[in-house]
């Protein structure tokens, strides 16, 4: 098994990340606590981009580049850390119930992290009813949860729940997460079978192991996108503006405690500032945000009695 990767002295992300109002919102043990830094400029929320200082951005990959967690990503993987600057091309979406059992995955021996039964249960039901949220099919108001649209997504993982608020719309956020996690091991089965469908993990002997060395998953066309444990450690040991998703996935394992089982009591402390910051961020719509919050909040209160 290979050794403990220490994140670098990146600080808790103050630099350029303005905190907003509102909004929605740690890593994993072993490979999952490495983390990449972006080599494109990232700017101010409130400013528009920043102009990097000459030289800034060449020493700024060659820090990262230089770091011990960049190279053993090499060691691992036979990839640099850092993405190819200017590609946005189109790549498999993977749904949030995908990527947060993807975040739980021990890259080596194809095991998964222990966390309480409770936090996988309501990750994934969180995680089906904020995609709900995010594709503008559910919302919540003082006393319920409500339907926008009963539309099907023609997504089997999400249909299925999505028929059900809208058969029986009398329950609040708090009853839809419990409702929900009350199916999380067929969720559970259904995106796994998925991930191995889509050729980004194989079944063997009870484990599931990535296809591929590279922690990227594979392309409609294109270039791959970084898997999600590189994405969210590159958000929680640096500054850059994360992706809207990314806030969400950040949000959801921190209301379901999977960063306390999966970082070190040390890494927690260093990236706890950076976690509160990120689930603050204004990057979605207000009324997207509350919706996500009030799920988040509903989260919490299920899961919080279990960690302890």
């Amino acid at each position: 098994r290979a050794p403990r990767v220490r994140p670098p002295e990146c600080g808790t992300g103050a630099g350029n990340v303005a905190a907003a109002p509102s909004g929605a919102g740690g890593p994993l043990r072993g490979t999952a606590s490495i983390p990449v830094v972006d080599s494109t400029p990232h700017g101010d929320l409130g400013r528009g981009p920043l102009v990097p200082r000459r030289g800034a951005r060449r020493r700024r990959k060659q820090r990262v580049e230089g770091s011990t967690a960049c190279r053993h990503i090499r060691a691992t993987t036979g990839e640099s850390a850092l993405p190819s600057p200017g590609r946005r091309e189109r790549t498999i979406k993977l749904r949030f119930a995908e990527e947060i059992i993807l975040l739980l995955l021990d890259d080596e021996d194809g095991t998964f992290a222990r966390v309480p039964r409770a936090s996988l249960d309501y990750a994934l039901a969180g995680g089906v009813l904020m995609e709900l949220a995010l594709e503008n099919r559910i919302d919540t108001d003082l006393d319920r949860l409500v339907v926008l649209d009963a539309t099907p997504l023609g997504d089997d993982l999400l249909d299925p729940t999505l028929a059900e608020i809208a058969s029986d719309e009398g329950g609040d956020a708090r009853y839809w997460v419990q409702r929900t996690a009350n199916r999380s091991e067929e969720i559970r089965e259904q995106v796994l079978a998925r991930l191995v469908e889509r050729g980004i993990l194989e079944r063997r002997d009870e484990r599931f192991l990535w296809v591929f060395r590279s922690r990227r998953y594979p392309v409609i066309e294109g270039e791959a996108e970084r898997e999600v444990k590189l994405r969210i450690m590159e958000v929680l040991f640096s500054d850059v503006i994360p992706d809207p998703r990314d806030v969400v996935i950040i949000s959801l394992a921190h209301a379901c405690g999977i960063f306390d089982r999966l970082l070190s009591r040390q890494e927690v402390q260093s990236a706890s500032a950076r976690i509160e910051q990120v689930r603050k961020l204004d990057l979605i719509s207000q009324a997207m945000s509350q919706v996500i919050v009030d799920l988040e909040l509903s989260i919490a209160s299920y899961v919080q009695p279990h960690l302890y």
